[in-house]
């Protein structure tokens, strides 16, 4: 696990160290460099496989070909064997060489045989050229920058921008996308001119022509899914995350496991006992007194006595008003999921006591756990109730919440759910995903501003639902979130968060052949009727506390809500003041108040469109006012 960083052309020698000086919080444990004329490798090194005589960049036997990497090869002892038998000569125990000699072997076909998560480069002197590489999921990230004849690419967009003629352009395509749905899309970046290699791709340099290819992506629905018997069906689960966790057990360091409470990571627990009598080490994050209904730590040491692990907990107060900027500073775009303040409190305790830790990130989109999942289906039985009585529905809503106390039982979603009716498939379901919808952006984006916000910016969402199986758009809804929300949310979130603290989270259920193997079954088979993880539950049934199997989806979730209403009050008033609001240019200063009014007072609850306009805000601060004021205006 490291940094990688480098470049294809001419840049002055001094950028690398500039580039990996970013990078160090990703490996604290060493550095390398190569350069050579026209070429430049470099690695921040987080010591995990083979201590001794891992470092990078390596090189083959004969120093034709230099490799950089970020990642872990699970299956590495595995491939080493036929590559010694091809005559491969190794000189050392790492995973990192493996790719090295898969390469020399198979060329770019040698990602078809890694399980894990990667990103690599690797430089072939001999023939000019620069050959980079993505893990199917896009567990570990890429960016790159191309002009001029300049390739640039590295783990972090910091890094790159430490180069002179990297600007900072905004990419309204981006920044669309990032209202829409909270993050930047897999394929670009906030700022105009730096991509990203997305998840399941390769790309080559040569002659200064990049090429990429899309080496894997989610299968297509199998023509007759299979019928599984569903006692067989949980086995089969037990069994293959029983695998995954083995395979991510790998480490010459200690290892422990994110522990929320809830089913995916109790899971993964389970299935880590199974496969080792060792020391287990879990931590979780509660809420305090102040938020119970917000804390999963009981249902987190139930786990945890039942399998005795060596527990740890943090609590987490609502004093992130300072912790707010170095949030959102780790991820150089603007990323507006509130969960990263949650998951850097827990990674920073983690850190102190090992160097990896397991997740059960990926549970959610593999097994059927969101409700928006059941929301599917009963807003299929929704629409086939009479236009007419389906209209009273809103009306009954828009009577109870003219008392402010009374709309605080109907969750936004319950709106968004009867205002989405008559909407088809999938623009339903992706309604329920974003933030602000494109009637919400006419009401809230200045003219100036709505004439960059062009094209259709749910088209990957559209594209993955369009392979779903016919009949049962929960299956569409499954891939959105594979395709999506699950690289370009929760996996950027686990990487920056934990790499801010020198800290490597692997996933066991984002292990493709995990991924692969669920996508096959039936929708029906994961989640029974409007009942979620019905299937994970079922698999687990034996072994888990009941509290956690009954226990229903609550998420890593902080109470931004309240706190919006309380202690963060003061942020709010200070990122989304009026004046600064009108001075950006970008919002309509009274459409940005009446947001505010209406979560203040209760008549409806707007924390995650709030938290996007203030991280927004506040990422406009540190990446472009400090390089002189910034506004639309």
């Amino acid at each position: 696990m490291c940094g990688i960083a480098g470049w294809v052309g001419s840049s002055p020698p001094d950028l690398l160290p500039a580039m990996l000086h970013e990078l160090k919080h990703r490996g604290p444990d060493g550095e390398g460099t190569h350069l050579e004329p026209g070429a430049a490798l470099g690695m921040t090194r987080l010591a995990i496989i083979d201590l001794v005589t891992g470092q990078q960049p390596m090189a083959n036997e004969d120093g034709s070909l230099w490799i950089v990497f970020n990642g872990e090869i699970y299956n590495y002892r595995e491939l080493r064997p036929p590559l010694e038998a091809r005559g491969h000569r190794f000189a050392t125990k790492s995973d990192t060489e493996v790719i090295l000699h898969a390469f020399e072997e198979d060329g770019a076909a040698c990602v078809d045989r890694l399980r894990g998560m990667f990103a690599f480069a690797i430089w072939d002197g001999r023939r000019r050229r620069l050959f980079v590489a993505r893990d199917r999921l896009g567990k570990k990230p890429l960016y790159y920058w191309h002009r001029h004849g300049l390739f640039l690419f590295a783990s972090e967009l910091k890094a790159l921008l430490r180069h002179p003629a990297v600007g900072r352009e905004l990419d309204w395509e981006a920044f669309h996308h990032y209202l829409a749905f909270g993050y930047t899309p897999s394929a670009r970046s906030i700022f105009e001119g730096v991509a990203k290699l997305p998840p399941g791709h390769t790309a080559v340099l040569e002659a200064g022509v990049l090429r990429l290819h899309r080496y894997w992506e989610l299968p297509s629905p199998p023509e007759a899914p299979a019928r599984v018997p569903p006692a067989e069906a949980a086995r089969r689960v037990r069994e293959e995350l029983r695998e995954a966790v083995r395979l991510r057990l790998e480490s010459d360091v200690p290892l422990g496991v994110f522990l929320s409470g809830g089913i995916d990571s109790s899971a993964v627990v389970a299935s880590m006992r199974e496969v080792t009598s060792g020391r287990i080490r879990t931590f979780s994050i509660g809420f305090g007194p102040r938020t119970p209904s917000y804390d999963e730590l009981p249902y987190a040491r139930a786990v945890a006595a039942r399998f005795a692990t060596e527990h740890h907990e943090a609590v987490l107060e609502p004093d992130i008003v300072d912790l707010a900027p170095a949030v959102v500073a780790q991820f150089d775009e603007p990323f507006a999921d509130s969960s990263a303040i949650p998951t850097w409190v827990v990674a920073q305790a983690t850190a102190a006591s090992v160097k990896v830790a397991l997740s059960g990130i990926g549970g959610d989109e593999t097994f059927a756990g969101y409700p928006r999942y059941a929301g599917v289906r009963l807003s299929e039985l929704w629409r086939r109730v009479p236009g007419p009585l389906r209209a009273l529905a809103p009306r009954a809503l828009a009577s109870l919440t003219r008392d402010s106390a009374a709309s605080r039982n109907w969750p936004d979603r319950v709106r968004r759910f009867l205002a989405g009716a008559d909407v088809p498939l999938p623009d339903r379901y992706i309604a329920w995903t974003r933030f602000f919808g494109d009637d919400a952006l006419r009401e809230l984006v200045t003219p100036a501003l709505a004439a960059h916000l062009v094209g259709d910016v749910a088209a990957g969402q559209r594209a993955a639902f369009a392979r779903a199986e016919a009949g049962d758009p929960r299956d569409g809804a499954f891939r959105i979130d594979l395709a999506t929300y699950l690289p370009d949310d929760l996996l950027v979130l686990a990487d920056r968060m934990a790499m801010a603290h020198s800290l490597e989270v692997r996933a066991p259920f984002c292990d493709h052949r995990l991924v692969e193997w669920s996508l096959g079954l039936p929708p029906g088979a994961k989640m029974r009727g409007l009942a979620t993880k019905t299937l994970l539950r079922r698999a687990f049934a034996d072994v888990l506390p009941a509290p956690v199997l009954a226990h229903g989806k609550q998420g890593f979730m902080i109470p931004l809500g309240p706190w919006l209403r309380g202690a963060l009050g003061p942020l709010v008033d200070d990122l989304l003041a009026p004046e600064r609001v009108r001075a950006r240019g970008l919002f309509d200063p009274g459409a940005v108040e009446r947001l505010r009014r209406e979560h203040a007072h209760g008549a409806r609850g707007h924390a995650d469109r709030l938290w996007s306009l203030m991280v927004a805000e506040l990422w406009m601060r540190q990446h472009l006012d400090a390089h002189g004021p910034w506004s639309l205006a």
